[in-house]
């Protein structure tokens, strides 16, 4: 095994072993210490990767932006010429896969937040990029966002385990919000001004 794939083998142990500390113990008990016990890593090795506990926080952050991003990405892919609201879409799509994965997972970006909010400035950017995506192909950009805004309370509310709902009815929901048929009788169209102002731009 040469150098690189030991280190990157060193490294996803060590985030691996950081997850399940965040699950098990709460984010309060993440150390480079409880790294070492947990991923079976010398506290010297762990450094070795991450100089402190923020630092592990950033790449697990990292981590799961990079996973949803592909998984976006593909997702887009598929949807870009059947549907009506693709950007839409997609990201109802991502946040229902991310309401499916381990809430460990979510849980180390919820720490990396509690530990430095500063850190979650990246993935605000880049919502605020998909939300202007969503607005700018909506016909009625306010349900669009309605959409996208209940889609990640259901995400949340079963992340912090305040929901009262089953994951078939949680599945169903997610399936409703990404049923544009659903929601097409319900759309107002742009109003006059905003549309003029819009074709005056163009």
């Amino acid at each position: 095994m040469d150098n690189a794939t030991r280190s990157e083998r060193s490294r996803n142990a060590a985030l691996e072993a950081a997850i399940a500390i965040i699950a098990r113990d709460g984010p309060g008990r993440l150390t480079l210490d409880a790294i070492a016990r947990e991923s079976g890593l010398s506290k010297g090795g762990v450094m070795h990767q991450f100089r402190t506990k923020e630092a592990v926080l950033k790449a697990l952050l990292e981590r799961q932006m990079a996973h949803f991003e592909e998984f976006s990405t593909r997702y887009m892919a598929k949807v870009s010429a059947t549907s009506a609201n693709p950007a839409l879409a997609t990201q109802l799509a991502t946040v229902r896969e991310a309401a499916a994965s381990p809430n460990s997972a979510a849980l180390a970006l919820v720490a990396a937040m509690v530990e430095n909010p500063g850190l979650m400035s990246l993935p605000r950017d880049r919502e605020m990029k998909r939300v202007a995506a969503i607005k700018a192909e909506a016909a009625d950009p306010d349900l669009a966002l309605l959409r996208w805004a209940a889609a990640r309370g259901l995400l949340l509310s079963g992340l912090f385990g305040m929901s009262p709902l089953s994951k078939e009815e949680h599945q169903r929901l997610f399936a409703r919000l990404l049923d544009d048929s659903q929601w097409s009788a319900l759309e107002r169209p742009a109003k006059p001004r905003a549309a003029k102002a819009a074709r005056k731009r163009a």
